[in-house]
């Protein structure tokens, strides 16, 4: 399990995470929203054990991460921006990670950069941008870890090879108990793989919940009313967002899914339809009662 308390890091006098608190739960898929500059990257170099923090305490499985070596060969990274020795092959970057993960899986990594068709011999400088990431996948998956800190991950695959990584990871989450932590600014990207989500932004979380739970309580619906029984459905639910086109309405409604039905049953409408809401509707409604516009901050 991954604890940050209070944690505050500086550059050059620039706040890039002001005490930022978070938990991870092994075994979960956390996603980490935010502009560019919000200090996603940031925090999970804090989680690497790359960067020492200024202020407050960061402890995986209750111990501290920063010159740990126990635990940070229990954590993998991938950042953003892609480095590799001067005129390494994937080849040769798999010998070196071996010496460093005792429980790197050779074979599996001979089987996925074969699936993947990558050249194993090939310089990595002469790899695109999504090839050399699929390298970093690749390696992060077989190394072993427990912990697996994705910077802008999915950024330069293509959509094949999105959804291909996104089911490595759920498969690696389910059978061995792989904790990601996954960093991006694209909400859409994250909706069908993260179990919980943290909103930062100018180095600060100001949202962090578990999507089943936000689920549960927030509801997308379709109605077409049979008269006048809008308003009295109207003053019985909480709406939180309202459109209207024609005589079909569209609300997001806060509530029990049995209590937001029986209301709407009791008016008989000419259609009601419940329907699932995406991370970013549910982003938008959450965010707003707290006086934020997500679509301002990361759509």
């Amino acid at each position: 399990m991954i604890v940050a308390k209070n944690i505050s890091k500086s550059f050059d006098g620039i706040l890039a995470l002001d005490h930022v608190s978070a938990e991870v739960q092994n075994g979960s898929v956390f996603g980490l929203i935010g502009t560019n500059g919000a200090g996603k990257s940031t925090f999970l170099r804090l989680l690497a054990g790359i960067l020492r923090p200024d202020e407050g305490t960061l402890a995986i499985d209750d111990k501290e991460v920063f010159e740990n070596l126990s635990v940070k060969r229990r954590c993998f990274y991938i950042s953003d921006e892609q480095y590799f020795f001067p005129g390494a092959s994937p080849e040769e970057l798999k010998n070196y990670y071996q010496m460093h993960y005792p429980d790197f899986d050779n074979i599996r990594w001979n089987q996925l950069m074969q699936a993947f068709g990558l050249d194993m011999r090939r310089k990595l400088r002469t790899f695109s941008k999504g090839m050399k990431k699929q390298v970093s996948v690749i390696c992060g998956l077989c190394s072993g870890a427990d912990y697996l800190f994705c910077d802008e991950t999915f950024d330069g695959l293509d959509p094949v090879m999105r959804q291909t990584v996104k089911s490595l990871f759920a498969a690696d989450v389910a059978e061995r108990g792989l904790t990601p932590v996954v960093a991006s600014h694209n909400l859409r990207e994250l909706e069908d793989i993260c179990d919980h989500v943290g909103l930062l932004h100018k180095g600060g979380i100001l949202f962090s919940r578990d999507l089943d739970e936000m689920r549960l309580g927030i509801h997308k619906l379709q109605v077409i009313f049979n008269g006048d029984g809008a308003d009295t459905v109207f003053s019985r639910i909480r709406i939180l967002s309202q459109e209207q086109r024609g005589s079909l309405y569209t609300l997001v409604v806060r509530g029990s899914a049995e209590d937001i039905k029986r209301e709407f049953h009791a008016i008989q409408p000419m259609f009601f339809e419940m329907l699932p809401l995406t991370l970013e509707e549910i982003f938008i409604s959450e965010t707003e009662v707290a006086g934020y516009d997500v679509k301002k901050l990361v759509l």
